[in-house]
Parts: structure tokens; C-alpha cells; sequence
């Protein structure tokens, strides 16, 4: 489940704009200033310090993937953008280097509140779905041990009900669960087909 993101946890977050000396800096950082952030601006780049920001505010109009000290959409902390320009492809590089919420230029005296909690939630909801997708593909990876440690057992001469009941025991002589089993299963007979496959080539 996402964590919902309190408004109070706001008073002492530390925000780093990525913007060049511009008035849009200074609106900007008065309203972070009054809603009780830490702000500091960096440019061209973000140093290895901003590594330990809350948020990120940066200018899509200018920005480029070298400005990141981190791969393509994989911030460490949520990511507003900065736009001037609806130009297509300054909103489609914005979208792909991760923004979670967007300020509109030029920056006034309100704004900064509302996108500072929707990139919070934007960004814990989709590390959420990360890791639930991470989850899925492990489980799906540990179905796949096993069917195929079922299909070596049963290349031994077992059925399929033997093959799993062998398994069964297998995990619990050795006080493993079945998903680890199976992986040592799969392994010892790929290391014993290796291990042919070598001798043969030297016959």
C-alpha cells in the first residue's frame, strides 16, 4: 500500500532547483521558503550533494539527461518540472527524465504546495507499482524453477504427481522451502549436463 504523504512532513524537506539565475528561481524559492523547505539552486548540473534532496525542481526548457547524476527516469526522490516551453518535445523529454509534477512558467507566488504533494504521491505510488512488478516477475521466475525441477525428476522415470511428491520431500529433508528445492534440483542436473557435455567434447 502507498504511504499517503502528510503536508507536515513538508516543514524541513530539502529542495534543489535546477535553473539558471532567474527570476523563476527566486518566486520559486520564496514559496518553497514559506512552506518550510531547505532550497538551494545548482546549475548546469546536480552535484553528488543533491543526491540526499526530498524533491527536485528542474527546467525542462533547457534541461538534458546529462544534468543527472542517475539514469534516465530513475530518480532517487521526485522530480518537478519546470516549463515554459509546451513545445511537443520539451513535454516528452520532460516526461521520460521522470517528472512527477509540472509548475508552469512564469512561476507566481502559489503552485509550488499542490505540486510538491502530487510528485510525492506520484512517485511513491509508482516506486509501489515497481515493486510490485518486481515481486511478480520473481514469483513467476520461481514457478518456472519449478516446472522445470518437476520436468528433471521426471526425466528420471517419475510421473508428474511422483516427480512433485519427490520434490515435497526434498524441501523438507532438507528443511528448505519448495521454491529453493527446485533451484538446487535445476542446478545439480544443469551442472551434471555440463559436466557431460565437457567430458564428451574431450572424447
Amino acid at each position: 500500500m502507498t504511504r499517503r504523504f502528510s503536508a507536515r512532513e513538508l516543514g524541513g524537506a530539502r529542495a534543489v532547483i535546477l535553473h539558471r539565475e532567474h527570476t523563476t528561481v527566486k518566486a520559486l524559492s520564496r514559496q518553497l521558503t514559506a512552506i518550510g523547505l531547505r532550497v538551494t539552486q545548482q546549475w548546469p548540473s546536480l552535484g553528488a550533494a543533491a543526491l540526499g534532496a526530498d524533491f527536485v525542481f528542474f527546467d525542462a526548457d533547457l534541461g538534458h539527461d546529462e544534468q543527472f547524476p542517475w539514469a534516465r527516469g530513475q530518480s532517487p526522490m521526485p522530480l518537478i518540472a519546470l516549463i515554459g516551453s509546451e513545445a511537443p518535445g520539451r513535454i516528452e523529454w520532460a516526461l521520460t527524465a521522470g517528472a512527477n509534477a509540472q509548475l508552469i512558467k512564469p512561476i507566481g507566488d502559489n503552485g509550488a504546495y499542490s505540486a510538491l504533494l502530487i510528485a510525492r504521491a506520484a512517485y511513491d505510488e509508482a516506486l509501489a507499482l515497481a515493486a510490485e512488478v518486481t515481486d511478480l516477475r520473481h514469483r513467476l521466475s520461481e514457478r518456472q524453477t519449478v516446472v522445470q525441477a518437476v520436468n528433471f525428476l521426471m526425466s528420471e522415470g517419475a510421473d508428474e504427481t511422483a516427480a512433485f511428491d519427490r520434490l515435497r520431500r526434498m524441501a523438507m529433508d532438507w528443511r528448505v522451502s519448495f521454491e529453493v528445492a527446485a533451484q538446487r534440483v535445476v542446478a545439480r542436473h544443469t551442472g551434471k549436463r555440463g559436466s557431460d557435455e565437457r567430458r564428451n567434447s574431450r572424447s
